[in-house]
């Protein structure tokens, strides 16, 4: 946060790169000639363009208020690549005052006023900035400076904050918190992203902590632009000043943050009373011998099957000797054969969209924020190609 706002005030940008692998930060860097790193990390050997700086415990500032420009770019956040390559968004200032507005307001109605963020997602993601650093640059919020991984060490972030506090989180990290029975002290709320939340975990985890979880709806694009209590509803309220309007290719979005509208792959159906549902990716749409499905609907279906803990199924670049793109899964299910969770599927899904191949792994290639980037998913499937795979 330090660094964060530093840059700020001396008038340059952000960048905020997919993930912390060294490959998305050299391609950020070799993105933006004259760019550097900057972190409290000695590396030996330090790569290049890297800026080492030793925080001094108790300096105080000079005092005098910093202020920034609104039109100022404050960060470039990278979309995560889960469709491809990583695309650079441009973020203003003023623009960010106004979505970490929207943010706060979601907060505020959790803890019922002021409150405490302990986060496990990290800030270089547009949901991990929106709802960590922003909350405390624009408003009254206090965040943990750790980012816990494990539930242990979730508990005691919690615990070193006062009440009211709220776990921001990804549906990867409040599943493994569920799995691992550890006791949380009380905290207010839950919020989730990066991933779709399913309605049987948000209603275990609230039935667990006792607490309410809001499911909320954003791109590194337009920021957050809607939320939902996903254990009791399946529709979504947009942020106050949002429109969505559908087209063929998806859906065009106009919000007060965005300097001019933004289409979204997500194909959406509007509702009578203002709220949507979403019905899928445009990307994700599949059409074979006349008959359509989604990968969204049949990744879900994959999850459903008893034992499946974590699963996903996409579409291939190559082409079968019909020329259709062949249907792929992974799926992590100690104890189950790949012709058991193939049986399974084929009372829910027609024969055409079976995955094939489906493969087994102890452990689905997700990143940091639990997103599933596409070029881990084909280098996943490639590896080891041999029992645990079924193409049947």
């Amino acid at each position: 946060m330090v660094a964060f706002a530093a840059l700020l005030v001396r008038g340059q940008t952000n960048l905020l790169p997919p993930s912390r692998a060294a490959h998305a930060v050299d391609a950020a860097l070799t993105a933006n000639p004259g760019s550097y790193a900057l972190g409290d990390a000695a590396l030996d050997p330090a790569p290049p363009h890297y800026l080492h700086f030793t925080p001094v415990a108790g300096s105080a500032g000079s005092g005098a208020t910093m202020l920034v420009a609104d039109a100022a770019v404050a960060a470039m956040g990278y979309t995560s690549g889960s469709t491809g390559v990583p695309r650079a968004n441009p973020k203003r200032w003023d623009k960010l005052a106004i979505s970490s507005g929207h943010n706060d307001a979601l907060l505020r109605a959790l803890a019922g006023g002021d409150y405490h963020v302990v986060a496990t997602v990290p800030p270089q993601h547009m949901y991990g900035l929106e709802f960590s650093i922003l909350l405390s640059l624009f408003g009254h919020a206090a965040v943990h400076a750790g980012r816990p991984f494990f539930a242990a060490d979730i508990a005691a972030a919690l615990a070193e904050l006062p009440a009211p506090r709220i776990l921001v989180t990804t549906p990867v990290h409040l599943r493994a918190l569920l799995d691992s029975g550890q006791a949380l002290p009380p905290f207010a709320g839950i919020v989730s992203a990066t991933a779709p939340l399913a309605v049987e975990l948000a209603s275990e985890a609230e039935a667990r902590f006792g607490v309410p979880l809001q499911e909320v709806f954003g791109s590194t694009e337009t920021c957050v632009i809607a939320h939902r209590r996903t254990a009791h509803e399946d529709a979504w309220t947009p942020y106050a000043g949002v429109a969505l309007h559908p087209q063929p290719d998806g859906t065009r979005v106009e919000a007060p943050q965005l300097a001019q509208p933004v289409v979204l792959a997500d194909i959406v159906e509007l509702l009578g009373d203002g709220r949507f549902r979403l019905c899928g990716r445009n990307a994700d749409l599949l059409e074979i011998a006349g008959k359509r499905a989604s990968l969204g609907d049949l990744t879900h279906k994959l999850l459903a099957v008893p034992g499946v803990r974590d699963g996903v199924v996409f579409q291939l670049d190559d082409t079968d000797a019909m020329g259709i793109r062949r249907i792929a899964a992974l799926a992590v299910a100690p104890g189950l054969s790949v012709t058991a969770i193939l049986d399974a599927l084929r009372g829910d899904i027609d024969p055409v969209f079976l995955p094939r191949p489906l493969k087994l792994v102890e452990s689905l290639p997700r990143s940091e924020t639990g997103k599933l980037p596409r070029a881990a998913l084909l280098e996943a499937l490639a590896r080891d190609q041999g029992p645990g795979t079924g193409d049947r």
